[in-house]
């Protein structure tokens, strides 16, 4: 069973500036609850016993959210606000599962997984980005039962129109069988002349923890970054089994303005 997860939190967020400029994105409403408690819940849903926050030092802000604050609480108990009292305690019942490191540079997705290296102690591990929220469904308890019956790491993907593959890393897959891809490659944004397919990767991977070794071997990309895909390709050109899921869950893109936007009006 997969039983850690690693949520990064250390980008700075910059396609939804001005508003991340003091509150990070991940902590901006989403219906009755903000975007990260969205990402948590489902962890905790699909079974996930420890999660391992990868943020900066800028961000305190979250960790503060997370954590009781005695002084509010004395006040709310003085006023015998009873129903305001009730709204914080909600945040307790991820107290107990919840890690902190710490990424001070923005180095990559791949950089943020890598500073979480020694916590993880599990063969496999959850990863799942929070610019990407998927509702009606839990993609990653999903995921979880796919891995365990092939063994096999797992990805979530959904299918693109062609106007958009060159927004997504893309799979290139052997076979299909039902909802899930026997991945072959990943190719990270490529025209749509030279995609394998129209299957895009979504923000949820399911990684075996031999892929520490891989991103230390892993070269910083063009914009001085380490990409996770990078490393991923790595294990599947060394024959480690990839299946990408086809979720049917809807798909809601909170990484930019428009997109954060659309999705409130699909809450």
């Amino acid at each position: 069973m997969i039983k850690e997860a690693i949520i990064p939190l250390a980008g700075l967020g910059t396609r939804l500036l001005p508003f991340s400029k003091i509150l990070p994105k991940e902590l901006l409403p989403l219906g009755n609850k903000t975007i990260l408690e969205h990402i948590l819940d489902e962890c905790l849903e699909a079974g996930i016993k420890k999660i391992i926050l990868v943020t900066s030092k800028r961000k305190r802000i979250i960790k503060d959210y997370l954590y009781p604050d005695p002084y509010l609480l004395n006040y709310l108990k003085k006023k015998n606000d009873i129903k305001s009292i009730q709204k914080l305690k909600i945040l307790d019942r991820y107290r107990k599962k919840i890690k902190f490191v710490y990424q001070n540079s923005p180095k990559g997705l791949g950089d943020a997984v890598l500073t979480a290296k020694s916590i993880v102690k599990e063969k496999f591990f959850l990863l799942v980005l929070p610019d990407d929220i998927i509702i009606k469904e839990n993609c990653s308890k999903k995921m979880i039962n796919i891995h365990n019956k092939y063994q096999s790491s797992v990805i979530a993907s959904k299918k693109v129109n062609n106007s958009e593959v060159s927004r997504y890393g893309i799979i290139k897959y052997s076979k299909k069988i039902n909802n899930n891809l026997f991945i072959s490659d990943l190719v990270e944004k490529p025209s749509v002349k030279n995609s394998p397919s129209n299957y895009a990767i979504i923000g949820r991977y399911i990684l075996p923890s031999k892929i520490f070794s891989s991103l230390k071997k892993t070269k910083k990309g063009s914009s001085g970054e380490v990409q996770i895909t990078d490393a991923m390709k790595h294990l599947i050109y060394n024959d480690n089994k990839f299946v990408g899921h086809l979720f049917s869950g809807a798909y809601l893109d909170c990484g930019t303005v428009n997109g954060y936007n659309n999705s409130l009006k699909k809450m």
